[in-house]
């Protein structure tokens, strides 16, 4: 059965203030919808459709580049009418996910059981909790769901239920489009409620399949920064767990963040404090030292990072040594045995096996060979003001500290470079190169004095 995904985003998110529509707001580094568009993603749905509202232009422009058949809702007229919006444009077939772009975190294995669970036409997803104040009460009879009760209308004996109401349904496109053109907003309210369905289906004789969730967190909504930071904590202490089932060493999971997906090997150990972000592979016994931020990094085994580390957009091999304080840019790639230590910045670079770059240095769009020695406090002067110019360092070169490299430039196989010369012509191989201004030495100099206060 061919599935769709009905997204709810047209709420404007008062209690955010913000400019930011409420489905927009961060969390584990991604918007809230887009962790609903990603599962969505997951579950291989034909058709996405997203109702949006409040911000409709944001909405757009954030996920242009998404599949998303885009409905307008004008009036914020309950969740019935929000899903009624939809009918133009859902299929007659196939089954139909219910979502809501400000409840990110359903998983997409407990959205396949609610598929499974609605083959008799209509799923819905409850939840059991200690305390249901204030939540619509699943009614059941003999076992089965008969209909929703809202707590300000609910008995008292109906108030005793602990088996509440989440909002997310899987139906039937063919129930979906004979139910909602008869919702009534004749309520209090004057609102659509969604939950009429429920009634409709146990008028028609169908069974309604439930499903729980494994993580109540799946199920929670945002409605403000405390319930957004509160249910960021909670996802970040499930992929702790995940990890530290998985074999990771986490130094203290409640001080670890992943904005994304890591795939890791055995014995990996993680210090405190530390960030990863986007998609993310750690091999076979990796160290990363407090503080550190990857995003988007790739890194061979047995290397160790240490502390306040930044890697972006990289790829590391094997036994590499890296900090503390380092930042590697997009576009560097570092062979096995590579050594990169305190303040060193590299951007679009290529370093050798073996080389090293231990203090104080810049190398940007350069490529070093093997077991190459760059000397503290030397840089590629790679940009002219205008375009990008490229340094080639060959093998087992040696640059000599305080040097400056004028690209575009060559530094030939085993060549040095001594020590705070400015480079702007080749150096041939075995070759050693000196470049600096002639020295001075003036006699009997008077150093300035300050002159005295008044």
């Amino acid at each position: 059965m061919t599935l769709s995904v009905i997204i709810l985003a047209a709420g404007k998110g008062t209690r955010m203030n913000s400019r930011l529509p409420k489905v927009l707001q961060p969390l584990a580094g991604q918007p809230l919808l887009g962790h609903v568009f990603a599962q969505a993603t997951r579950l291989g749905a034909e058709r996405v459709i997203t109702v949006i509202g409040h911000g409709s232009d944001y909405v757009r422009n954030t996920f242009s580049q998404q599949a998303v058949d885009w409905v307008e809702q004008t009036e914020q007229l309950g969740t019935g009418h929000a899903v009624q919006v939809t009918l133009p444009v859902l299929p007659a077939s196939g089954q139909s996910l219910i979502l809501y772009g400000d409840v990110p975190l359903i998983r997409a294995q407990t959205l396949k059981q609610l598929q499974e669970a609605a083959r008799g036409g209509i799923a819905m997803m409850t939840l059991t909790v200690a305390n249901p104040t204030g939540y619509g009460r699943i009614v059941r009879k003999d076992g089965k769901i008969q209909r929703i009760v809202e707590h300000k209308d609910a008995s008292e004996q109906q108030r005793q239920i602990t088996e509440i109401n989440t909002g997310i349904y899987c139906v039937d496109n063919a129930c979906l489009h004979r139910w909602l053109p008869k919702l009534s907003n004749n309520n209090v309210q004057g609102e659509y409620y969604l939950t009429d369905i429920v009634e409709m289906a146990v008028a028609e004789g169908l069974d309604i399949g439930s499903v729980q969730p494994e993580y109540e967190f799946e199920v929670e909504g945002v409605n403000d920064r405390l319930q957004l930071a509160a249910l960021e904590r909670r996802y970040q202490a499930y992929q702790a767990e995940q990890l530290l089932k998985a074999g990771v060493t986490l130094s203290d999971p409640a001080r670890f963040d992943l904005r994304g997906h890591l795939s890791t090997g055995q014995d990996v150990r993680i210090d405190v404090n530390v960030v990863i972000e986007g998609e993310c592979e750690l091999a076979d016994g990796v160290q990363i030292g407090a503080g550190c931020i990857l995003k988007n990094a790739k890194v061979g085994a047995g290397t160790v990072i240490l502390p306040y580390s930044i890697l972006d957009e990289v790829v590391v091999g094997s036994n590499a040594h890296i900090g503390p304080f380092a930042r590697l840019r997009p576009g560097t790639a570092l062979a096995d045995d590579v050594h990169v230590g305190n303040f060193v910045e590299i951007k679009n670079s290529q370093v050798g096996q073996g080389s090293k770059a231990n203090h104080l240095a810049y190398i940007g769009d350069a490529i070093i060979g093997t077991g190459s020695n760059i000397g503290a406090g030397t840089i590629t002067c790679n940009y002219d003001g205008a375009n990008k110019h490229k340094t080639i360092i060959g093998d087992k070169a040696f640059i000599g500290s305080n040097s400056s490299l004028v690209a575009p430039v060559q530094i030939g196989n085993g060549a040095t470079v001594g020590a705070g010369s400015v480079v702007t012509k080749a150096v041939p191989d075995e070759t050693l190169a000196v470049a600096r201004g002639q020295q001075r030495n003036i006699e009997n100099y008077q150093r300035p004095v300050k002159n005295p206060i008044k």
